[in-house]
């Protein structure tokens, strides 16, 4: 596997540019290997580690700055929120530490920072000139400025930044909230949506000029990114007046080139991902190959825990990508109208039932899309939490393992407090089900892990089937039993058992006469006996409940007072009642 490409505090700079961050005070060089994010608290012992970007969170003021300095003098980089003060004192110190000082834009929130430098580290989006990797898009863009005089962004299909240029701060507050969050802002997807940009852009060879509806002097001239019939992407550029016609064949002839780089990096990436996947796969089946997959993943020393995720759904109605509908599992490109029909962007032919085989394959690549998109978040959510940490998607299951640091009491709650912050994190965009693992104290117990957090997954897809709520995670040793009667309910299907004794001649008369008994008794054994609850619960007076318990008790035979017969019903009711 590929090792990552060092990521330099210069690279960085050059990568995020003005618009996010500046330098106010360099030691000469900016070469420092930056190795992590690290939040100054000043309630808490400061522990830097080296070569860390230290975030400067309410420091202020030149006498602060120094301080700091001092106290973190391996850290690659402190940064600070605009307008910096530095003075000589300052200076002095970033010569005589070799620590950067840096400012924030005033724009930009300290989660948006911190996000975005984490992102890229955990992403290996930084590289440097010339090595072939998401650098060259960086790169590109900045060529691209050069050659239109303009600040310009390369975005995927679904507006995500796949990398800008600088002179950022040229352009207008859109822009600038584009490149913090590397995604367009939902309010201006909607406005060039209703613009009917995209549908322009998708539909045209060449570059289209769109002034926004939002008051800014700030244009945009757009041209989209293709490989032959697919839309890979689209560059877009700032302007304040329409290009000229050599800028325009300028922008045509970089959209070329971004293509051939785009495909590049997916080729890779595909590449990256399914080795990745490998090596996975091999450390948690276990086995005598193990021990050298952890090896290349960095984990074989490591305590470690295993987490299964899975999306609850990708067939949601929802805006998937700008010009993009997803309705009921469906997903056409370009605008599609109720007769069935899509704008130029993708092809779409409408059977007699409105779904078709293009209609099929749309959503499958649409929901291994989503498959990817939330493991890749889940790997930097745990890359974040540790750096050894590895991710992968395999099947439908986002698997994570996660390397824990020793002592410090429950290593499950600790995991399970990772998966719940992860599903926070992201939101109601990816409702989703997390399964946590035991702790695998070496290799040789990681495959146990890997099956607690599977069965823990099912749980929770068995309770969401149920009518449970979706979105949750849960740690194996909370779900044990219920994980104990699937796999009972499993058993039983395979052997073709059926219900027995009193649980079965309760069913038989309620499929003979019409009536519910079988549903009276698991209503009165879940409320421990409680008439009045269990009459509640199945909506009739609690006469008529006692009325129908002396009858199910004549009809079956089952003896109420006797513990083993209620455990023995109790049971045949969990395991079988979700089949009859």
């Amino acid at each position: 596997m590929r090792d990552r490409p060092r990521a330099s505090l210069g690279r960085i700079i050059h990568d995020l540019g003005t618009t996010v961050l500046d330098v106010a005070a360099s030691p000469g060089d900016l070469d420092a290997e930056v190795t992590g994010v690290h939040i100054y608290d000043p309630l808490d012992e400061l522990i830097v580690p080296a070569g860390a970007i230290l975030l400067a969170v309410g420091v202020q003021g030149a006498a602060d700055i120094c301080e700091l300095l001092a106290r973190a003098p391996h850290a690659a980089g402190v940064v600070v929120k605009l307008p910096v003060d530095v003075d000589e004192r300052v200076r002095a110190a970033v010569l005589r530490t070799g620590v950067a000082v840096l400012g924030l834009t005033r724009a930009a929130s300290w989660a948006q920072v911190a996000a975005l430098l984490r992102s890229l580290l955990a992403e290996g989006d930084l590289a440097e000139p010339g090595d072939g990797a998401h650098g060259d898009l960086f790169s590109l863009a900045n060529a691209v400025c050069a050659l239109l005089d303009a600040p310009v962004t390369i975005e995927d299909r679904s507006s995500r930044v796949l990398a800008y240029s600088g002179r950022q701060d040229e352009a207008d507050q859109g822009r600038v909230e584009t490149v913090l969050g590397r995604q367009v802002p939902e309010r201006y997807l909607r406005l060039l949506d209703e613009q009917g940009a995209f549908k322009r852009l998708y539909q045209s060879q060449e570059p289209i000029h769109i002034a926004l509806d939002d008051g800014s002097p700030i244009h945009r001239e757009a041209v989209a990114v293709r490989a032959g019939d697919e839309i890979l992407g689209s560059i877009w550029v700032a302007v304040r007046d329409p290009l000229n016609a050599q800028r325009r064949r300028a922008l045509t002839d970089a959209a070329k080139i971004v293509a051939l780089r785009l495909l590049h990096e997916r080729a890779g990436a595909d590449t990256q991902r399914r080795l990745r996947a490998d090596l996975l796969s091999t450390v948690l089946a276990g086995g005598a190959e193990a021990a050298e997959a952890a090896g290349r993943l960095g984990i074989a020393t490591a305590r470690l825990c295993v987490l299964a995720a899975q999306l609850t759904s990708t067939t949601t109605t929802r805006r998937t990508a700008p010009g993009r509908t997803t309705t009921s599992g469906v997903t056409t490109s370009g605008t599609t109208t109720s007769a069935g029909h899509s704008a130029p962007g993708g092809r779409v032919s409408t059977g007699t039932d409105g779904v078709t085989s293009t209609d099929h394959a749309a959503e499958s690549a649409r929901a291994e899309g989503d498959r990817q998109r939330f493991c890749d978040a889940l790997a930097l959510h745990v890359a974040a939490i540790h750096p050894k940490a590895a991710a992968a998607l395999i099947g439908s299951v986002a698997y994570a393992v996660l390397p824990l640091p020793p002592g410090g009491g429950d290593e499950e709650a600790r995991a399970l407090r990772v998966a719940e912050s992860f599903l926070a994190r992201v939101g109601p965009r990816h409702a989703a089900n997390i399964g946590v693992g035991r702790p695998a104290l070496n290799l040789s117990q990681v495959a146990r892990s890997r099956a607690d957090a599977d069965r823990a997954l099912r749980v929770l897809r068995t309770r969401g089937a149920a009518g449970g709520v979706a979105g949750r995670a849960a740690g194996y040793s909370a779900v044990h039993f219920e994980s104990l009667l699937l796999q009972v309910a499993d058993v039983a299907a395979a052997e073709e058992q059926a219900p027995s004794g009193p649980y079965q001649r309760l069913l038989d008369h309620d499929a003979e006469h019409g009536t519910g008994l079988a549903a009276t008794l698991e209503a009165y054994l879940d409320a421990f006996g409680d008439v009045g609850v269990a009459a509640a619960r199945v909506h009739v007076h609690p006469n008529t409940f006692r009325y129908r318990l002396k009858r199910l008790v004549e009809i079956s035979g089952l003896d109420l007072d006797d513990p083993d017969a209620r455990l023995t019903v109790q049971l045949q009711l969990r395991i079988f009642g979700r089949r009859h």
